[in-house]
């Protein structure tokens, strides 16, 4: 129950509203010690008392509100095909509910048949700009409740108005906006409030009170918005009526009903008002330039027309936002290139390739200078493409080159030279060599090898897996499914290691075993990696053996790959004799076929016995190979000697 005041001693009353309750009684009622009265001639006891009424018939409590509270409270909330949350008797709890109970969203426009058009000559999607700003599970785009009101918002029917009085008159009550534009406060009479600005409120309730009382000072603030019916028309995602708050804008309702169709304006959004056009709104504006200075405040009745688009031009290459963009009559193609934040660092900014409908038949593609591009009109249907160019590989002759020298140099770094500069110029700047250089075994390796490397066993990994899948797995037909399911999972497994064995880009030189120099005359391209290794006695012998080590060997007793398989304790009964290989210092590979058990070992290289399957399932193989290379970690041109 509401707790009411008066106090003996001064000649006006004091007014307390709890939760939204009061009770109205005689000016001079005695007080009871049991509760308390309020008496009559308060501006606000009216208001008080319908509140009281009102809440009796729902049995709920309301807490009241502080004075200069900016909470509001939005008498509905967005809607669609013509049914706001009163059509559905929702009143104004509507912000209680759900966006999914008061209205269906259609799911993002799909591609048009532009965009599905690039998609078939490019092999790339390509999307329209613009559609990012359209989320799927974002739809509510009304104006949140904790907003704060502008300065120069004009009030309107609907409007609830909360005042606050302190002083010698107290309390707080809640006064809507009626059909003639005024509230009605007791013994204070109408108050007109239709088009006050919100800045000026609290003088006009302030000068309306005074006329009657003194000695109070008064706060106010809006409470809950009014509803504004708008209608999203044209080709819209989902065209229909929507109930807003008074605060919302164009943006707001158009953004609610999905944004434009695949087949509506991103340019053009028409405000219709009593049948006049009140402003054409660019969502590239807000977009791309973040302008939002020319979006209108919705009013009731309100039309919101999309267009359908216009020209579609792509753009692709080197530009900071490949899109599907739309340009307007009278825009050149140095325009959309605007709209697409313009060419990249890496771009060749002074020509682009243009592809245009028109010319399929004849020309194909033609290439245009930037100040062309500024003279060309936009065609629907153009293709825009900006050409890479610091990706472009140049010849040797004009490459600035960083080599990296390592290991037995007497100053090893990181050297910068001139294009074209041999190998023996860096070893020269290194210092030279150091007396226990094993130049053999130098390990070279270059960037564009490492590429055409990756490339060609991705390439060879491609293959195999198509192999895999077409052939069976294994002759056998008693094997059990499950068996079988369990070899395919294993065939993946072997597949999906390879394509993450990243090749070193290591490049064999032609050198003879003993060698004191490096080849000189070899050109240097930038980021090559030299790196020298001392010399080694050692010889390792892994694989399919007794004693898998690394042997030291004893250059005056010049031994075969033979002899050190016996030092490792020979091959086991389960090693496949006739496959093994012999990978030597420089990464050259020797296989049983070339004489590999013959060859002489030369310090540092490693002799490989590979695992026999006596089964004719290619699982097995994979099995084999899979344990051998990646446990072992022969070099992926090791695996090529095996298959």
């Amino acid at each position: 129950m509401s707790l009411l005041k008066t106090q003996q001693g001064r000649a006006a009353f004091r007014v307390s509203v709890f939760l939204g309750l009061a009770v109205i009684s005689p000016a001079h009622a005695q007080v009871s010690p049991d509760y308390t009265t309020i008496p009559v001639g308060s501006p606000l006891g009216a208001a008080v008392s319908r509140t009281s009424d009102a809440q009796s018939n729902d049995g709920k409590d309301q807490q009241s509100r502080s004075s200069g509270s900016q909470v509001i409270e939005p008498v509905s909330i967005s809607g669609s095909n013509g049914r706001s949350a009163d059509d559905k008797g929702l009143g104004s709890n509507a912000s209680q509910l759900s966006n999914a109970e008061l209205m269906t969203i259609k799911a993002p426009a799909k591609p048009g048949e532009f965009e599905k058009w690039l998609f078939d000559i490019t092999g790339r999607k390509i999307k329209r700009f613009g559609s990012d700003l359209l989320v799927p599970n974002q739809r509510d785009y009304s104006v949140p409740s904790t907003t704060t009101i502008p300065p120069d918002y004009a009030l309107n029917v609907g409007d609830t108005i909360s005042i606050s009085l302190t002083g010698s008159v107290e309390g707080s009550a809640e006064f809507e906006v009626d059909r003639d534009g005024k509230i009605y406060m007791p013994n204070v009479g109408s108050v007109a409030l239709i088009g006050v600005r919100y800045r000026d409120l609290e003088d006009r309730i302030s000068a309306a009170v005074g006329r009657q009382y003194r000695g109070y000072e008064v706060s106010v603030s809006i409470s809950k918005l009014r509803g504004v019916r708008v209608y999203v028309t044209g080709f819209a995602n989902n065209p229909g009526a929507y109930t807003v708050t008074s605060l919302s804008t164009l943006v707001n309702a158009v953004l609610a009903a999905g944004g434009p169709s695949s087949g509506g304006s991103f340019r053009s959004v028409k405000l219709y008002r009593n049948g006049r056009e009140v402003v054409d709104f660019d969502l590239y504006r807000l977009i791309r330039g973040g302008d939002k200075s020319t979006d209108p405040l919705l009013q009731n009745e309100d039309v919101l027309f999309i267009p359908p688009l216009d020209r579609q031009i792509a753009v692709v290459g080197s530009v900071n936002e490949e899109a599907v963009y739309e340009a307007r009559p009278g825009e050149s193609l140095e325009d959309v290139l605007r709209m697409a934040g313009g060419a990249t660092n890496l771009a060749d900014p002074s020509r682009l390739i243009l592809y245009r409908l028109s010319d399929r038949d004849t020309v194909g593609s033609r290439q245009l200078s930037r100040d062309e591009s500024g003279s060309t009109l936009a065609q629907a249907g153009d293709i825009l493409q900006l050409l890479p160019e610091g990706s472009l590989i140049r010849p040797i002759d004009r490459q600035s080159v960083v080599v990296r020298i390592e290991g037995e140099v007497r100053s090893p770094g990181n050297y910068f030279v001139a294009p074209n500069t041999p190998l023996e110029t860096v070893v020269q700047l290194a210092g030279g060599l150091t007396p226990r250089a094993y130049v053999f075994g130098t390990q070279f390796s270059r960037e564009s090898v490492r590429a055409q490397q990756r490339k060609s066993f991705l390439e060879a990994v491609d293959q195999m897996e198509t192999a895999l899948a077409a052939a069976p797995l294994t002759g056998d037909r008693t094997i059990e499914a499950s068996e079988r399911q369990s070899q395919l999972s294993s065939v993946r497994a072997f597949i999906d290691r390879l394509r993450q064995t990243e090749p070193d880009g290591r490049l064999v030189l032609n050198l003879a075993p003993f060698t004191s120099n490096l080849p000189g005359d070899l050109l240097l391209e930038n980021n090559d990696r030299i790196i020298i290794p001392p010399r080694v006695n050692t010889v390792g012998v892994f694989g399919a053996v007794y004693r898998p080590a690394s042997f030291l060997g004893d250059p005056s007793q010049p031994r075969k790959v033979k002899d050190y398989i016996d030092l490792a304790g020979g091959p086991l009964r389960a090693a496949d004799k006739s496959n093994i290989f012999l990978v030597r210092a420089n990464g050259a590979v020797v296989t049983r076929a070339r004489g590999a058990l013959s060859a002489s070992i030369l310090p540092g290289d490693v002799v490989f016995v590979p695992v026999k399957t006596e089964s004719s399932s290619v699982l097995a193989k994979i099995k084999d190979i899979s344990t051998i290379v990646f446990q072992l970690g022969v070099s992926a041109a090791a695996l090529a000697a095996i298959n």
